[in-house]
């Protein structure tokens, strides 16, 4: 189902019951799975792998290449999973390397203006706010939400179940669990509605609350200090474990 103003090259690999609408242009190397839609004037560059049940609606410009100034123009990659909404005008770079692609996981919806530059790492079920902006090298874990003009620097980690506020600066990584807002950004708390809809337990959630009060509250306290004077038996919780771990592996640290 190929509309006869678009423009897919004969190297290009289209899935069954692809739909691909008017003005779209599909360059080599592209794979497009089954049941895509496309619905008009989006753009896809090789190579670039995408799944099965993808959505792009007018003017996205998937797999550009990398703005990296040390990008060479070898052939690098973009690998996108199945079921992801990409909306009006969003943007999305491949790699900047030929071994290090930009992928993508399943389930996200990136809204309208939102980019994700070369050589991101975005897991599963996230969302991706109206000019929210992904830079280099960022990773984004599983059911992250970047509110809208919110801004990520370059090899930032986003933690899973996380939530920034709308027009965040984030120069450091965001720990999972929590509520990150303003410019420059803080822990405002954990995100206890976001994790409650995702079933998570009543147990685990205070065990959360009480050791984000005893790493984030104090604040004439560092962070080595701080984890120290965690309760033994809370830092045993499965989801507490999961954090400290996050900010023990931090490499540009974390937001406080």
């Amino acid at each position: 189902m190929i509309h006869p103003t678009a423009i897919v090259s004969p190297n290009a690999k289209i899935g069954a019951e692809t739909e691909i609408g008017p003005y779209c242009v599909i360059e080599a190397n592209v794979t497009l799975g089954e049941r895509c839609k496309l619905h008009s004037h989006v753009v896809i560059h090789g190579n670039s792998e995408i799944g099965n049940e993808n959505e792009f609606f007018p003017f996205a410009a998937i797999g550009i290449k990398s703005q990296d100034l040390k990008y060479s123009g070898e052939p690098t990659a973009l690998i996108v999973g199945d079921r992801n909404v990409f909306r009006e005008n969003t943007t999305v770079h491949r790699g900047t390397e030929q071994n290090t692609p930009t992928r993508i996981g399943s389930d996200n919806l990136c809204l309208s203006y939102s980019h994700i530059a070369h050589d991101c790492q975005v897991g599963n079920k996230i969302i991706l706010s109206n000019n929210g902006t992904l830079a280099g090298h960022v990773q984004v874990a599983d059911y992250a939400i970047i509110s809208g003009l919110t801004a990520v620097h370059q090899f930032c980690k986003v933690g899973a179940h996380s939530i920034t506020g709308g027009i965040s600066k984030i120069v450091q990584d965001i720990p999972p669990f929590t509520i990150v807002d303003g410019n420059p950004s803080t822990v405002r708390g954990i995100n206890q509605v976001g994790l409650q809809r995702r079933g998570f337990s009543d147990e685990d959630i205070r065990a959360l609350r009480t050791t984000y009060k005893k790493l984030f509250l104090k604040k004439d306290t560092n962070l080595t200090e701080a984890l120290k004077t965690l309760d033994p038996v809370v830092t045993k919780n499965e989801k507490v474990c999961e954090l400290l771990t996050f900010i023990e592996n931090s490499e540009r640290g974390v937001v406080r």
